[in-house]
């Protein structure tokens, strides 16, 4: 009973204490006027602060990190380690049997031990190539100082050079003779009866020319858009060359021109776009150019896209008021049926499901997601380049041994597939590792998104890994605009 009482007590006394204690408190709070909760509240906002600062930081070190790899190394995005032997494959973690293991290990050996095999080239050294025998050469000849009957000629020696001479602007003329009748009635009245002629003044019609009312001809016409669209000459440095030779033309009347020539162009444009489209195998890409905006007087980012029948080696471009819209695409691929290699671009995600179309990506630019990632988290990034290096080497072994398009299909699914069902086991497996909004994070993300586009070209050898075929196209011609 006495210790009943002493616990209540001893309760009674340790609630008193709180009750004074709190009201203690209060005072405190009261006298300070809440400058400790105001500090508080202080506290938690300097955290807030500090850890955006430190985001802030990691962002900008990532970014100067890129910019400093981008303009301060060579642009080259192939990684080669320097001793092929030492990639690993690993499979910490991965769902994987061990069949699969030896067999993608089994693939590695082999592409590796191609690698290393395979000889290297010689370098040549430089030798100046003579120059075409179809050129036409003048000759001068130069004789010592000296020279008298007591001197014989046993030789020479002969120095060639490449020289030039601005193309050279000529007028054509076309003469056409004008023949009158003689007064013979006889003549004309038997003429006539022959269906030879029925007027007494005759011409040779004016052959076709390429555009009506214009003294501008074909070669000239066709070496303006050449020096416009392969040579990157704006028609103002064009016309700036013509005034060197003495010949003033109007910009406004070269625009016309421009203008007539497109028109002309025109069919054999379409023409050419119905037999790209008509192939069951195309890559597709944009690029920026720069476009002058009359309204604003100054260069807008437009895009310019390009269409690569592959087996067929033909182009066509595509300008659609400078759009890179999913619309834009939509209406290149209207009826399209076939493969179409591209990027990662969202607009072609629309196709993903379509019947008839078959979705292809391009390790090219998986390759330089991680090669951007390197400098954050450069184990990760190393051993996502060596796999990728491994699935080039497959295609290297089919190229250096002229396989066709079976045998490199067969080579693929025998050497590359293992690799990439591997492959895309470590990505899930590494994703939960690497830094969330970092450069890792996204080249992991951007992979496992498009791996079902990326992993299919070993299903035909006629398909490439990469979309690089139709970006080297596009690329002379934008980098030309700026």
């Amino acid at each position: 009973m006495n210790n009943k009482a002493d616990k209540d007590a001893l309760i009674e006394a340790l609630l008193l204490e709180r009750d004074e204690l709190y009201q203690e408190l209060s005072k405190l709070r009261q006298a300070d006027g809440g400058a400790l909760e105001k500090a508080e509240k202080k506290n938690a906002r300097y955290e807030e602060l500090l850890k955006e600062k430190d985001l802030l930081i990691k962002k900008l070190t990532d970014q100067l990190a890129w910019l400093r790899r981008k303009f301060w190394k060579p642009s080259s995005e192939k990684y080669i380690p320097s001793d092929p032997a030492q990639r690993k494959l690993d499979f910490d973690g991965l769902d994987i049997l061990p069949e699969e293991e030896d067999i993608v290990k089994a693939s590695a050996t082999e592409i590796i031990t191609y690698e290393r095999r395979k000889p290297e080239h010689e370098k040549k050294q430089p030798v100046r190539l003579p120059l075409p025998e179809h050129l036409r050469r003048e000759e001068e000849t130069i004789e010592p100082e000296g020279i008298d009957e007591n001197w014989v000629r046993i030789g020479e020696e002969v120095t060639e050079q490449l020289e030039h001479r601005p193309g050279e602007l000529y007028v054509h003329r076309i003469i056409r003779p004008k023949y009158a009748l003689k007064k013979d009635v006889q003549l004309q009245q038997e003429l006539e009866a022959d269906g030879i002629l029925n007027k007494t003044v005759t011409i040779a019609p004016l052959p076709l020319l390429p555009l009506p009312r214009s003294n501008a001809g074909a070669s000239l016409l066709a070496e303006m858009l050449m020096g416009k669209y392969m040579y990157h000459l704006p028609f103002h440095r064009q016309l700036s060359l013509f005034k060197l030779e003495g010949v003033k033309i109007p910009a406004s009347t070269v625009n016309d021109w421009f203008s007539g020539s497109s028109d002309l162009l025109r069919a054999l444009y379409y023409r050419l776009k119905e037999i790209v489209l008509e192939s069951d195998y195309i890559q597709i890409d944009e690029s920026t150019v720069p476009v002058i905006n009359n309204e604003k007087h100054r260069a807008v980012k437009a895009y310019l896209w390009v269409v690569r029948a592959v087996m067929k080696k033909m182009v066509f471009f595509h300008y659609d008021k400078g759009s890179r819209a999913q619309k834009v695409v939509t209406d290149l691929l209207h009826n399209y049926k076939g493969a179409v290699q591209t990027d990662g671009y969202e607009a072609y995600s629309i196709y993903e499901n379509k019947k008839g179309v078959l979705l292809l990506g391009c390790w090219a630019h998986a390759r330089r997601k991680f090669n951007e990632a390197m400098k954050e988290d450069k184990a990760g990034a190393v051993y996502a380049l060596e796999q990728i290096g491994l699935l080039y080497g497959v295609e290297t072994m089919a190229d250096d041994q002229d396989l066709d398009y079976q045998q490199r299909a067969e080579l693929r699914s025998r050497l590359a597939y293992p690799i990439l069902c591997a492959f895309e086991k470590w990505i899930v497996n590494y994703m939960p590792k690497a830094l969330n909004g970092g450069r890792m994070s996204q080249a992991l993300k951007y992979t496992y998104s498009l791996f079902h586009r990326l992993s299919r070209y070993h299903l035909d050898g006629r398909y490439q890994i990469d979309n690089n075929l139709v970006e080297n196209t596009i690329r002379p011609l934008a980098l030309g605009y700026a």
